[in-house]
């Protein structure tokens, strides 16, 4: 029996990076062997166990055989005889097929990995790639993450990319399997390069249909220097990347704030009014087909409709201002104004040239909001008031605070 480290750790380290969970495979030993060690079996669709001291997984070398639709449908060997080289044969890309030896660390790299590593590319292993419809997205989120180090897609691996898209293979992908890797991209360094090997490769159109939509769609070039409305979305993924490092809540919604600019009637290009409205729309559909979590639904919500009234803030009256936060739920749910407040700056910063502009309605609302929240019941006259005439006295002073706080 011999036990390799194998995967992202060994990719990571090769990277200079902080490896994450450390994953190992075992060549050469049987189900009864491993929980003979003390070993605990825990893997359902191939042997896996976790290892009795460290807890870590140890996973019997395996080979799969393609045996129906979708990427559940494999035939899974995991006899003693499987070599460490057919293991990561298996494997999508050649940088996550690099194994190390745990008693000598000698790297074994039968696929080219160590090369595309230093030649920062993202390459497949083999022809079985187009077996996992998944590796599509894997491949995208890949370049979200490692994009800002230098990794460009191999031209290979995107043709077969848009070969599994044209297959309507990822039709069979289960909206939570969808939802997980499209959350690790937008919590990664740049989320573009995500949406931008999907649409090249024909796979946003069935992942995505909504956002795919935006690419081609142009805008007012004054507002809008790059124009297309899909390049648009890209620089705000990427602004909201930076902004918000690893928050894929802030990421969905500004993913999702211009959707509505896809169905303006074309005779009213590049202008986009009541896009905000339109919007909301087809973020319900995406919400629902995906089966979005409810906390980045209602915010993507807030942010697609609201976000021109929080560029205009400093021109809306101050009553607006408070039905403003009302609609958002700003007073039983605060940190949704801040959020939303994000979100609207990466709609104004992502575009070309404002990269690095100043963004005071954020703080301005957050200021106007604090306001309003200082505001409750308690403090103000309600004796011989009932029902609505106290709803309205609260209203009013918040309205006052709010017109203080300008």
């Amino acid at each position: 029996m011999k036990i390799y480290l194998v995967g992202g750790a060994v990719r990571d380290a090769l990277l200079g990076l902080q490896p994450g969970d450390r994953d190992w495979v075992v060549v050469g030993s049987t189900q009864a062997d491993m929980e003979a060690r003390g070993f605990k079996a825990v893997g359902k669709d191939f042997p896996v166990f976790l290892h009795p001291d460290t807890g870590e997984e140890h996973a019997l070398a395996r080979t799969e055989r393609k045996s129906g639709r979708g990427y559940r449908g494999f035939v899974v060997d995991a006899a003693p005889s499987v070599t460490l080289e057919e293991d990561l044969q298996r494997r999508d890309f050649t940088i996550n097929a690099i194994a190390r030896d745990e008693s000598s660390g000698e790297l074994v790299d039968p696929w080219g990995g160590l090369r595309d590593i230093e030649q920062r590319v993202l390459r497949h292993v083999g022809p079985a790639f187009v077996e996992d419809p998944l590796r599509v997205l894997r491949a995208a989120r890949f370049l979200a993450r490692f994009a800002p180090l230098g990794f460009t897609l191999a031209p290979e691996t995107a043709a077969l990319m848009r070969q599994i898209a044209d297959s309507g293979e990822l039709d069979a992908l289960v909206p939570e399997r969808i939802w997980q890797e499209l959350r690790k991209a937008l919590a990664s360094a740049q989320p573009s390069a995500f949406l931008r090997s999907l649409h090249a490769t024909g796979a946003l159109a069935a992942i995505l249909p909504e956002v795919d939509a935006l690419y081609g769609v142009p805008q007012r070039a004054e507002f809008h220097p790059e124009v297309d409305t899909g390049v648009h979305q890209e620089m705000v993924s990427d602004m909201a990347a930076q902004l918000a490092p690893g928050d894929d809540l802030i990421g969905f919604a500004a993913l999702t704030h211009d959707l509505g600019k896809a169905l303006t009637p074309h005779d009213e290009l590049p202008r986009h009014i009541m896009h905000e409205q339109r919007g909301l729309k087809p973020l319900a559909a995406l919400c629902e087909r995906l089966k979005i979590p409810t906390d980045h639904r209602q915010l993507a919500e807030a942010a697609c409709r609201e976000h021109l009234n929080v560029h205009c803030i400093d021109e809306l009256h101050d009553a607006t201002v408070l039905e403003l936060i009302s609609r958002c739920d700003g007073f039983r749910r605060p940190e949704r104004i801040a959020q939303m407040a994000l979100v609207c700056e990466c709609d104004k910063r992502g575009r070309l040239g404002f990269e690095d502009s100043d963004y005071p309605q954020r703080a301005t609302l957050l200021r106007l909001h604090a306001a309003a929240l200082a505001v409750n019941a308690r403090d103000i006259a309600t004796e011989g008031l009932k029902g609505p005439a106290i709803g309205e006295a609260l209203a009013k002073a918040r309205v006052g605070a709010i017109a203080a706080a300008r």
